[in-house]
C-alpha cells in the first residue's frame, strides 16, 4: 500500500510572484545587424538576376556590358 503520489508542487503552475516584472518589457537595446560592407539586394531589370551589389546602377555586369537595361 506503499503508492506514489505524484508531486504536487510539479502539478501546480509556478507562483508569478517571483516572476521578473521587467521580462515583458520590449528591449530598448538595438536589434543585431548583418553587415554585409554595404552591399545591398537587387534585382536586374534587364535580365531579372537577383544578386548582391554596392554599385549604384542596378544592371548586373552582363546587362550593362550588352547596353541593355
Amino acid at each position: 500500500m506503499d503508492e506514489k503520489k505524484p508531486d504536487a508542487a510539479a502539478s501546480k503552475p509556478a507562483c508569478t510572484c517571483m516572476k521578473d516584472p521587467l521580462t515583458d518589457l520590449p528591449s530598448d537595446s538595438p536589434k543585431p545587424t548583418q553587415k554585409t560592407g554595404g552591399l545591398r539586394k537587387v534585382t536586374c531589370p534587364g535580365c531579372g538576376l537577383d544578386y548582391w551589389t554596392n554599385r549604384k546602377t542596378d544592371l548586373c555586369l552582363a546587362c550593362e556590358k550588352k547596353g541593355g537595361g
